[in-house]
Order: C-alpha cells, then structure tokens, then sequence
C-alpha cells in the first residue's frame, strides 16, 4: 500500500501537537532523513510556542535536553533519526533515569517489513534504551502514518505519564515511518495550534500515618543529600518547621539547593566526621532523599546503630546503598511533618544542635586561615574561593569528579543562597559542557565548574554557542589529568599511573575554547582570582573561560593533610 508523505507529516505533527498539549514546551533536534517527518513538524510548531534547538550530536544533544530539563522540571523531547542515533541517547537516559528527571526520546524507525532483512540502517534500537526508560512506547508497526489521531494522542498522553510520574524519567518513543518521507510544505495548509489536554491521573503514593521509627523527642540529625525533583519551596517550608520542631542539625550536601538558606545547616561534616567521637551523640538520623558523596559520611551511616528513616519525594525506588535496613517513605517530607505533634526541641536537642554548630564554626574558621587567596592555584582553595567570590545571583554546576567533593568538603558557608547543580545520578562525566548549555539556555546564566578531561570528554558542547541565548562561564580545573584518581587508594609500586588511571591530554582547552570562538584567560595564583573572575562574569559572551591550572599530586597531598588537621584546635588569625 502506497502512502504519500503529507500522512507521515500530520501524523508526526499531530504527536507532536498532543505533546504540546499536555505540557510539552521544547524540543532538540538532531539531523536524520526518517526523522524528517518529525523534523518539519517541530519546525512547523514553533509559531506555536515549541521551542526548537538543533545539535549535530546527539550524545550531546541528550544532555542539553537534560540541563533543560533540570533546570525547571520541565520535559524536555529530542528527536533523532534510526541507527546508531539512538545508541547515542544511552547516557542522557541513564543520568535521567537516576536523577529523576522527565526526557522524551523520539527516535525514527525502519516499518516492521524492514526489520531483519538486512535494510540499511536498520537495527535493534527498541531495546537500545529500554534499561533506562519509564517505557518503551511504539506507534503502528506499518508507520505512524497507520494511526488515528485519538490513537496518537493516548500515545502522547502515555509518554507524559510515564515521564512525569513516580520517580519522573526518561521515556522512550520508537516511531516507524515508512517511505516517502518528505513532504511538500508549499500546498499544505499552516499547523493547527495545538489543544489543550488534560493529562491523567499521576501516581499518587499511599498515605503516611506513622513518624516510625524516629522519635521527635529524642535528639537526632538530619542528612540532606543532592536535589531531587520536588525540592521546592514546600520542601524547604517543610525543613524549616521540623528543624523548629526537633532542633535537629541538617547536614545539607553541597548540591542539595539549601545551602544560605535561613536554616542552621552545617556545611563541614565531611571533616568534623574524620573525629564523630567529639560530636553530640545521635541517636537517630533521618535520611532525605539519595545519599550524599562524603566517604566519612557514608562510613558513619554504615556503622550507626540507631534507627534511621528515608524520606523520598515520590521516588518509590530503595535509596540505602549502605544496606543499613532502614525504614523507607516516599510520601515526601511535607507529608512526615504534618505528623509532627505541637511541641518544642528538648533541651538536649537544642544543647547537641549548639554543639554541633559550634564544631561547624571552628572547623570555617580553620579553613580560612588554611586555604587563603595566597600562592598557587589548589584545588580546595578554588572551591572555597569560588563560593565566596562569584556573586550569588550566578548559579553553579559542579562537574562529577572532583569539583563536586572538594565543593562539599571545602567550600563551607555561603553567606546568601546560590543555587547549586551536580548530576550526581550516575555520576558520570560524559555531556558536562552540554549538560551547563541546557541550563544556562533556561536560566539565562551559569557558572560551570569542571576538571580538564571532564571538558575534554564532551568536546562537541562548544557548538551550543552559536544557538544560546544565556551565558555560559566556563572554570576549568586544568590538573594535566584525572586528579580524582590522586585521592583514591591506587598502590603506585611498578605501575605507570599516569597512563592508567590519569590519562593526561595534551589538548590545550584555550585553545579548543578559541577554536570555538570562545573567549579565554588563565589564572595561575589565587592572589588574582578576583580580577580574573571580574572579567570572567562580563556579560555580553554566550560563553567564556577561566582556566585555573593546579598541581593534582600536591592537591592530593594538601587535601588528606586538611583531612587529618583537628577541627577542634582552632588556629589564631595571623
């Protein structure tokens, strides 16, 4: 049966119009031919508000859709064509995955009476993502040209369902189009705006009737791990009002969005740990959300022996790595406040939570004598510079690897609340440039704060200058390799190290920065960070850099003896 490519184009523009419908806002699109009915739809839509990027890469591209996306919660589709395309989504779908966050994969498809008979450019990319995803969705096996509307729009309505629901995620539609594919605008009559649907019923998790196994009344600590979808202002409402209740401490992670909030957190616990034994005593600790990276703070969980409690927002999913047995609820913590009975902190709560900020403020007060803007470039120095120095209306993204420890461990207080982003999903570095273009592009502003090879891995993250309407700026941590494998208990003894494990490149990012058209200045002494910041932040650029260059042996050696000083043994201002 023969088909003609108008019928592939509205039944790509009709998905694509559902999707709007029920919330979609943008799409990235990725080049391909079986793609192209998909390709002209979007195109024909953005008169009606759909947002389209292109990227030549979609590797790349599946993480500029992902920083999008986390930077407002907000689905974000990528449309890519048949083949190898769709392998190239595997690592944006995983971060997703992990990190909770609602993506739409739209990738092109041979019909079925091409599968397995050797057509070109025809393989198995419907089990390419499914690992990942909330749901593998299908159209018509002949072509979407084969389905009606009502049936693209339970389609639409299924994605969006699957994307936004509990935990949010990835979600994968595979759609055939079978040949010819690409249509004639010039006789066809202008795209129809979209229709407003109702979505259905998210899942809603079961209600929460007990504060077990905690106890308000007893003293305690709160751990706060990285951001997760649903911390919001009620989340943060919510905090407030159990901290009133129960004078808990918070450990807040440094990517947990709380921190300079008007909350007694304490930023330090990854050092005050290295000596629990000269903290207040817990006797129970309340978990919120995933865990996060501190070694010492996951030690200390593994080996307390009182009850602990999980709390996710919507992410029915275990989130105890440590296998400690916990209790888990994923009701969110507005719900487990609302238990709360009317009453004040006992008197030994409030006396272990004066403690414990007192250990808080002698352990900052030690680092600034420890890491000041003097001498070379280190890696724990920039990170507490940085946050004191890059205004607090800028956001930050801290890379994987080592940026996103040395921020938690060394960074310390912020004086006023700066949102910070991590991708600690999966931890991996694969799109760190594209993943700060996503967010920059939503923002309009962002500070990335990467390792050289981190940069290095996601090269084609440049190209998203052309097309950004925010600014990027870029701090590159040039360690002449993998400095996070420096801290790491690798034995060196007939070993080449360097070519196992750091794997230092001789590419100079200033100068691949410049092969972009980037702009680009060096920094080697803390004594002119603020300078070189100053003319890093002047707006005008889509994108800038400022590359730091450190030492990562001696890094190493600075950060374990910072590890190993006594918190308690505060050292006099010069």
């Amino acid at each position: 049966m023969s088909i003609e490519a108008a019928e592939n184009l509205r039944a790509a523009e009709a998905l694509l119009s559902a999707l709007m419908g029920l919330g979609l806002q943008r799409v990235v699109l990725c080049p391909g031919s079986r793609s192209g009915p998909l390709a002209l739809a979007a195109s024909r839509l953005e008169s009606h508000g759909l947002a389209l990027t292109t990227g030549i890469d979609e590797r790349s591209a599946g993480f500029f859709a992902l920083g999008q996306t986390r930077a407002d919660g907000q689905p974000t589709a990528v449309i890519t064509t048949s083949g190898t395309a769709v392998a190239n989504l595997l690592p944006a779908a995983v971060e997703a995955d992990f990190s909770a966050l609602p993506l739409l994969l739209l990738t092109a498809d041979r019909p079925e009476r091409l599968k397995a008979c050797g057509a070109n450019q025809t393989v198995n990319q419907e089990a390419y993502l499914q690992p990942a995803c909330r749901a593998l969705l299908q159209g018509p096996a002949a072509g979407l040209h084969d389905a009606s509307d009502e049936r693209l729009l339970r389609l639409a309505q299924s994605a969006m369902r699957h994307a936004l629901g509990a935990p949010a995620g990835p979600v994968h539609l595979n759609l055939a189009f079978d040949e010819p594919l690409h249509a004639d605008l010039s006789g066809l009559p202008a795209a129809a705006p979209p229709a407003a649907q109702e979505l259905p019923p998210l899942f809603e998790p079961p209600g929460l009737g007990s504060l077990e196994p905690l106890d308000p009344d007893q003293p305690g600590v709160i751990v706060v791990g990285p951001w997760r979808r649903g911390h919001g202002g009620r989340f943060v409402a919510a905090l407030q009002q159990l901290n009133r209740r129960t004078g808990w401490p918070i450990l807040a992670d440094a990517s947990s969005g709380l921190r300079g909030l008007p909350l007694p957190l304490v930023s330090g616990y990854d050092l005050l740990l290295a000596e629990p034994q000269r903290l207040p005593p817990a006797h129970q600790v309340l978990r919120l959300g995933s865990m996060p990276a501190s070694r010492r703070l996951q030690q200390w969980l593994q080996t307390f022996e009182g009850p602990q409690l999980v709390i996710t927002e919507a992410e029915p999913r275990r989130q105890d790595p440590l296998a400690s047995g916990c209790a888990q609820h994923p009701h969110g913590l507005a719900a487990w406040v609302e238990l709360l009975p009317s009453d004040e902190p006992s008197a030994t709560s409030r006396a272990d939570a004066a403690r414990w900020q007192q250990a808080e403020t002698l352990l900052q007060q030690q680092l600034d004598h420890d890491l000041p803007l003097q001498g070379p470039c280190s890696e724990p120095a920039l990170a507490r510079a940085l946050q004191n120095l890059i205004p607090s209306e800028w956001p930050v993204m801290l890379a994987s690897s080592s940026p996103v420890r040395d921020w938690e461990s060394f960074a310390g207080r912020q004086s006023g609340h700066r949102t910070i982003v991590s991708f600690r999903g999966a931890s991996g570095i694969d799109g760190t440039l594209s993943l700060a273009a996503g967010i920059a592009q939503q923002w309009q502003r962002l500070v990335l704060v990467t390792g050289d090879l981190a940069l290095l891995h996601d090269a084609n993250g440049w190209l998203w200058r052309r097309q950004l309407s925010g600014e990027l700026r870029l701090v590159v941590i040039d360690n002449g390799g993998g400095g996070v494998f420096e801290q790491l208990p690798i034995p060196r003894q007939s070993m080449d190290f360097d070519r196992l494990f750091a794997m230092p490149q001789s590419c100079d990012a200033m100068a691949l920065a410049a092969a972009h058209g980037v702009a680009a200045r060096d920094c080697s002494a803390m004594e002119t960070l603020a300078a070189d910041l100053q003319w890093l932040l002047e707006p005008g650029d889509a994108m800038r850099l400022l590359r730091c260059s450190t030492d990562r042996s001696r890094d190493a050696q600075l950060r374990q003896q910072l590890r190993d000083k006594p918190w308690w043994e505060q050292t006099p201002a010069p």
